[in-house]
């Protein structure tokens, strides 16, 4: 089991993209669109730049909807390894069968 402020830590990071993803799309937008003039490109960045780091998407990590372990995560699934071993030996999940020989 992963570490609760970490959990907490990458819910408020989920928060917060969701919060600023319509202003980040258009300031993005307005830094590509290579029509405006190059002083309005740069204010652009430079709000960019002001807004919390953590409302960028690259700062969130895929984990473990069951445990939040960060490593070893099947994106189709949503779970680590760990997990889903623990549940195909039980048999919670359709189709999947622990091999054995």
């Amino acid at each position: 089991m992963a570490k609760e402020s970490m959990i907490q830590r990458q819910k408020k990071r989920e928060r917060l993209v969701k919060q600023y993803a319509g202003r980040r799309a258009a300031l993005k937008e307005t830094i590509r669109d290579e029509s405006k003039p190059m002083e309005e490109r740069f204010k652009a960045t430079l709000k960019l730049a002001e807004l919390p780091r953590n409302s960028s998407p690259t700062r969130l990590n895929n984990r473990c909807q069951l445990t939040g372990r960060p490593r070893a995560y099947y994106r189709k699934l949503k779970l680590s390894r760990i997990m889903l071993r623990d549940l195909a030996s039980q048999g919670k999940i359709p189709g999947m069968v622990k091999s054995s020989w």
